[in-house]
């Protein structure tokens, strides 16, 4: 997803970053199921669908949807942990690609703890479900 028209997929760094908004919290609406409620669609009120963007509360950053409705695709490649991951946000590609990425926010059909800021999850790049999708970011250098 690399390149193209001054876009691409966030390094998995840089969407934490965007989610959080500067928060610390489980949720970057606080901690409780309650307040996920107010800026996520999860199993518990998304009524077994996917919604449109932006019917719940934007984050600190005016981001909607960070939490929940569907699983986010970021560029790096799935590891277990970040014992040797980039320092700098930049995107961590195994040499050849690792047959997993990562997706994070979690999704409309899934329980509120898989929604957490900090959670994460390997994937078949291969996989296409109503509970997948991508969010995208200007490329380093274009203009904004």
């Amino acid at each position: 997803m690399r390149g193209g028209q001054g876009f691409t997929l966030p390094s998995e760094a840089q969407w934490e970053y965007a989610c959080r908004a500067g928060t610390t919290t489980r949720f970057y609406s606080g901690h409780s199921e309650e307040s996920l409620d107010r800026v996520g669609w999860y199993c518990e009120n998304s009524v077994d669908k996917p919604h449109s963007v932006g019917e719940k509360e934007p984050n600190g950053f005016g981001l909607y949807d960070m939490h929940g409705n569907v699983w986010e695709w970021v560029e790096d490649d799935w590891h277990g942990n970040y014992n040797g991951a980039p320092d700098d946000g930049s995107v961590w590609i195994d040499n050849p690609r690792g047959s997993n990425r990562i997706i994070r926010g979690g999704s409309w059909i899934i329980s509120a703890r898989y929604c957490r800021s900090a959670y994460r999850y390997g994937h078949g790049p291969a996989n296409r479900n109503s509970g997948l999708g991508f969010r995208l970011a200007l490329s380093p250098g274009q203009p904004g």
